[in-house]
């Protein structure tokens, strides 16, 4: 078992690369699961400030990772091996549980889905599972609380189960899709996270949340109910795409599919009263619950196996094969049919266009993955 000290992450005014080889208290990196090169060849920075290198053509280092889909299966396949009822639409199995109607479904496609979304990001990050400087000994105690919202297959919260095995870590979901089988300090419970939380206050040492688009309606709400029920001195990290796309290097073709696809996403989320661009207001809510030393960094998560770095390229191919293999529809299924009453052939139309220009290697896009955290006082 590695050494825990996954938490630390760029420090104010000081950014600190996702791939730093220097180790500090709290910076020690965890296993993706997922060899991508972190140490062993060319890596850069993917803060919302840089470009991603491009990489060439001529470069015989990079022979292995071509652009044809043939092999997404056999990559699919070991990248799942290193790892790990509802409502029925268009063959897909939704949550059937929940103050609202969740737009991502639950079945086995979307299961795995999640968990190589979980090695992704993990990637994304450096190898950590998150980046707000919390110190180990905060976490490594016996009355040490954490707590997951919309777990998903619980994977980040056993990740976290076995790196702090004094820690109890309790995921909370609307779906009943997490495993049997997990740490003695890892419990799962069925919940609402938009209704009021069950637990006492100043209770938890640490609140996480990722990806919970089209999950929450009322961000200020729950950030608030986080702030009542974390210890003083306790943190709260949320973290998510924005899925609008964009280009360092001007590569989206004209009438672009994915664009097309984007704009009806935000559409559908904004009549749902989810809007996708939330994660731009976390640091100014959690300022007004009461939050201190709040910090919005910003990721660029590559789409396609276009960048020079081998980790971001893996991270390129995660992304690819996500959208390849049923991401779009996962994201847009429901909320096209029943929202904005589209068809759903006309649906997969403009996914097949959008899933079409993600496997050029010449559209060199990326999509931005905020991450913002915040303390309550002591």
């Amino acid at each position: 078992m590695e050494p825990s000290g996954l938490g630390a992450g760029p420090p104010k005014h000081t950014p600190l690369s996702p791939y730093s080889k220097t180790i500090v208290e709290g910076t020690l990196p965890v296993d993706s699961g997922v060899d991508a090169g972190l140490s062993a060849s060319f890596d850069q920075e993917n803060y919302g400030d840089h470009i991603i290198q491009v990489h060439g053509d001529d470069d015989s280092s990079f022979s292995d990772e071509g652009y044809d889909g043939s092999d997404a299966s056999s990559f699919l396949s070991s990248i799942l091996s290193e790892v790990r009822r509802g409502v029925e639409v268009e063959g897909r199995i939704y949550p059937s549980y929940g103050k609202h109607e969740y737009g991502m479904p639950m079945d086995e496609k979307e299961l795995d889905r999640n968990d190589l979304q979980h090695h992704k990001y993990t990637l994304l990050l450096g190898d950590k599972l998150y980046i707000a400087p919390i110190l180990d000994s905060q976490l490594n105690h016996a009355n040490a609380r954490v707590l997951d919202l919309g777990t998903g297959t619980g994977i980040w919260a056993i990740d976290m189960a076995d790196r702090f095995p004094s820690a109890q870590i309790i995921g909370v979901d609307i779906a009943p899709t997490q495993p049997s089988f997990v740490p003695p300090n890892c419990i799962f419970e069925i919940d609402d996270v938009e209704e009021d939380w069950p637990y006492r206050p100043a209770h938890f040492d640490f609140v996480h949340g990722r990806d919970l688009m089209t999950a929450v309606r009322d961000w200020p709400r729950l950030i608030s109910q986080a702030y009542t029920h974390l210890k003083p001195g306790g943190w709260i990290q949320l973290a998510s795409t924005i899925p609008e796309v964009n280009s360092d290097d001007n590569t989206i073709p004209p009438n672009s599919g994915y664009v097309e696809a984007s704009r009806l996403y935000f559409e559908m989320a904004e009549k749902m009263g989810a809007p996708l661009d939330a994660p731009r207001s976390w640091g100014e809510q959690m300022r007004n619950s009461g939050f201190t030393n709040v910090q919005d960094v910003v990721y660029k998560l590559p789409m396609g196996a276009w960048a020079r770095s081998k980790r971001l390229r893996t991270v390129g191919r995660l992304e690819l094969l996500m959208i390849s293999d049923g991401g779009f529809e996962a994201y847009m299924l429901r909320g096209y049919i029943q929202i904005l009453k589209g068809r759903p052939e006309d649906l997969q139309i403009i996914l097949a266009l959008a899933r079409r220009e993600v496997k050029d290697p010449n559209m060199h896009t990326n999509v931005q993955f905020h991450v913002t955290y915040g303390r309550k006082p002591e």
